[in-house]
């Protein structure tokens, strides 16, 4: 017997999925974890600097910052530790909202 299903796409599937507040949530913290080690690596290698080089800068660890950078590291970074990596890399650390459109 043949079923008629529709396809679903994934933008379709994640944005039936974002609406579960929990999804939602866990799915917005990986993206950030992601964000914060694509910016911390970027920002190191624009320096020239080894993953070692900026723990010592840092005060931290060379596999503190490979955890970081690798972005799978379930724990958020403390703000703190991005305090010191940005000063490490003479930068400066901002943190924002953003807010959703109301129609």
């Amino acid at each position: 017997m043949k079923t008629n299903r529709k396809r679903l796409t994934l933008k379709e599937a994640l944005s039936r999925e974002l609406k579960d507040p929990e999804f939602s949530f866990y799915f917005q913290k990986e993206q950030a974890i992601s964000e914060i080690a694509r910016l911390v690596r970027d920002a190191r290698l624009k320096a020239g600097l080894t993953q070692a080089q900026l723990a010592k800068k840092a005060q931290s660890s060379q596999v503190v910052i490979a955890r970081l950078e690798s972005g799978t590291d379930q724990r958020t970074p403390s703000l703190d530790l991005l305090e010191r990596i940005a000063g490490a890399l003479k930068a400066k650390l901002l943190v924002r909202f953003e807010y959703k459109k109301v129609a």
